[in-house]
C-alpha cells in the first residue's frame, strides 16, 4: 500500500477516442445497407457475418472519407497503409477479431486547436464496427435477464480518432468531442448522432502530482452517450482516483463503464494492452496505396472548416467568440446567416435574431431551421425594417416568429407586404407619441405620485402602459426620451410644490 498524500494537488491527463460511423450507404466490406433502426439482423450477408470462405473487400468511400477527416484534423495522410486483424472474443463480434488498423493507420500526427490550444491527434484508423447487445428481461445481471445480439452494426465503416493525452480537463474534453463533431458534420462523413451510436467517445483518465512528467495509471471510460455524460463521467472518475491516492491505494489499469444514474463509473474488465489483442496482417485485404493526386483532389473539395468560419465571423461580421460558436456548431444555421449576408443583411442585427428568436423557437419546437418558412431574405427585409425605423425590435421579433410558425405549406411572406397588411409600422410622430404619454401619466395619477415620492422602479410601468396603449408599434426609443422629459417634468413641478 502507497503512502498517503492528502495535501499534494493532483492534474489530470485525458486522451480521447472517437469512434465515429461513416455515412457510407454500404458497409465497409460488403454491399450490406447501413441505415439505422432496421429490424434486427436484416441488413446482413455472409461476409459481415463472418462466415467461413468469405473475402473482404473495401469501400472506396469509407477510404475517401478518411482521408477528408485526416485532412480536416491536419493529419498526415500514410500513402501506404494496410489492415490488421485484431483478435478477441465478444458475442457481438461474430468473426472474433475485428478488421481495423494498427501499425501503419491511413492518418496521423494531426491536431485539433480548442479555445486556442492545440489538442494532438495520433492518429486516425478504419476498422469496421462490431454488432450490438440487447438486454432484456426485467431481472438479473444489472437489470436484464439475458441478452440478444443484433448484427445490423457489425460491418460499419469507422473512424476510429485517437488524441495524445493532452486534455487536462472534462470541461476541455467535452469542448474537444463538440469541435469534432462539428467538423465530421461540416464534412458530411458523419450524422454525429449519439443517441444512435453514429458517434461515440472512450475517454482514458489518469492523474498525476502537479508539474511531474510521468503519467499515471489510466482508465478507460465507456459507455457515455452525450457531451454531458463524459464531462461528469470524467470528473468522477479524477475525483475516484484522487481519492484512492489521497488514501495510499493504488490505481488499477482497467476498463469502467458510466452509470448514469448513480452518476459513478464501476469496473467492467482489466484493460487490454495492444499486445493483448495479437495483432497481424489481414491477409485477405491487400495493403492500402493513396496517391498523393487523390489527397490534394480530395482537399480542393472541402468546405469552409468551423474555425475558420468562426474567425471569419468574428472578423468580418464583429461577431464575438461565444456568438461566432454558436452559429458555426449549427451548421445549417450558419449556411443561412451567410446567404441573409450575401444579400446585405446586417450582421450584428441577423446574427442577433437568428441566435436569440429563431434558435429559441427551434428549440421549443423541435424543428429544423429549414423546415420553416423563414427565408435569408426574410431575415434580411426584416433587419433593414427596424435599421430604418419602419419596425421597432419587438415587432420585428414578432414578425419572425410569426413566419417560423408557419406551415410548410403556406404562401411564402413578402416582409414589406406583410407590414402593410396588418397595419405594424412603427409609429415615429412625435405627437402622437406625446399624446399616448399624456394620457397613460394623466390616467394613472397615483402612480405617477409615487414615482415623483421617489419609486423610479415605477417608470417601467409607464412604458409598458404607452407600448400597450400603441399595440407595440411605437418608436421606442422616442417613446423613452419623451417619457423621460415628461417624468422629469412632473417631478420638478411636484418638488417645487413641496417648496
Amino acid at each position: 500500500m502507497q503512502e498517503a498524500l492528502p495535501e499534494m494537488e493532483y492534474e489530470a491527463v485525458i486522451g480521447l477516442e472517437v469512434h465515429a460511423q461513416l455515412k457510407t450507404r454500404s458497409k465497409i466490406f460488403c454491399a450490406c445497407p447501413t441505415d439505422f433502426g432496421a429490424e434486427p439482423n436484416q441488413q446482413v450477408c455472409p461476409v459481415c457475418l463472418g462466415m467461413p470462405g468469405v473475402l473482404p473487400v473495401l469501400n472506396k468511400k469509407a477510404v475517401e472519407y478518411g482521408i477528408k477527416c485526416g485532412i480536416a484534423l491536419n493529419c498526415r495522410v500514410a500513402e501506404f497503409s494496410k489492415f490488421d486483424r485484431k483478435n478477441y472474443f465478444y458475442p457481438d463480434l461474430p468473426k472474433a477479431y475485428q478488421i481495423s488498423q494498427y501499425d501503419h493507420p491511413i492518418c496521423k500526427d494531426g491536431h485539433l486547436v480548442v479555445d486556442g490550444r492545440k489538442i494532438r491527434i495520433l492518429r486516425a484508423h478504419l476498422e469496421e464496427d462490431a454488432g450490438k447487445l440487447v438486454h432484456a428481461g426485467a431481472a438479473g445481471l444489472h437489470g436484464s435477464e439475458y441478452s440478444l445480439v443484433d448484427f445490423n452494426r457489425s460491418g460499419v465503416p469507422l473512424l476510429e480518432i485517437v488524441s495524445e493525452p493532452d486534455l487536462r480537463s472534462p470541461e476541455e474534453a467535452r469542448r474537444y468531442l463538440s469541435e469534432m463533431r462539428t467538423i465530421l458534420r461540416y464534412l458530411d462523413v458523419c450524422d454525429g448522432n449519439l443517441e444512435e451510436g453514429s458517434f461515440r467517445c472512450d475517454a482514458n483518465v489518469s492523474i498525476r502530482p502537479m508539474g511531474e512528467e510521468k503519467l499515471g495509471t489510466k482508465t478507460e471510460i465507456k459507455n457515455m452517450n452525450s457531451f454531458k455524460a463524459v464531462q461528469r463521467a470524467i470528473q468522477s472518475e479524477i475525483e475516484r482516483q484522487t481519492e484512492l491516492l489521497r488514501k495510499g491505494e493504488r490505481v488499477v489499469q482497467e476498463s469502467r463503464l458510466w452509470n448514469e444514474a448513480t452518476q459513478s463509473t464501476f469496473p467492467m474488465r482489466s484493460k487490454e494492452e495492444a499486445h493483448d489483442y495479437r495483432y497481424f496482417p489481414e491477409p485477405d485485404l491487400v495493403p492500402l496505396s493513396v496517391s498523393r493526386v487523390w489527397v490534394d483532389a480530395l482537399a480542393a473539395t472541402l468546405r469552409e472548416l468551423p474555425e475558420a468560419r468562426r474567425q471569419r465571423y468574428m472578423r468580418e461580421a464583429g461577431l464575438s467568440y461565444e456568438d461566432a460558436s454558436l452559429l458555426v456548431e449549427n451548421m445549417e444555421m450558419a449556411d443561412f446567416y451567410d446567404e441573409s449576408l450575401k444579400l446585405g443583411a446586417g450582421a450584428r442585427q441577423a446574427a442577433n435574431l437568428l441566435l436569440g428568436p429563431t434558435m429559441g423557437y427551434l428549440n421549443e419546437s423541435r424543428r429544423e431551421l429549414c423546415l420553416t418558412r423563414l427565408s435569408p431574405a426574410n431575415l434580411k427585409d426584416i433587419v433593414d425594417s427596424v435599421a430604418s425605423g419602419l419596425l421597432n425590435s419587438g415587432t420585428g421579433k414578432q414578425i419572425l416568429l410569426d413566419i417560423l410558425g408557419r406551415s410548410q405549406s403556406d404562401a411564402e411572406v413578402e416582409v414589406a407586404a406583410y407590414i402593410k397588411s396588418k397595419g405594424l409600422a412603427q409609429v415615429s410622430d412625435a405627437v402622437a407619441l406625446r399624446s399616448a404619454i399624456d394620457n397613460v401619466l394623466s390616467g394613472n395619477a397615483r402612480q405617477l405620485a409615487d414615482y415623483c415620492a421617489g419609486k423610479t422602479k415605477i417608470r417601467g410601468f409607464f412604458f409598458g402602459e404607452v407600448m400597450k396603449a400603441l399595440k407595440g408599434k411605437a418608436n421606442t426609443d422616442l417613446v423613452n426620451e419623451i417619457l423621460d422629459d415628461r417624468l422629469k417634468a412632473a417631478a420638478s413641478t411636484a418638488e417645487e410644490g413641496k417648496a
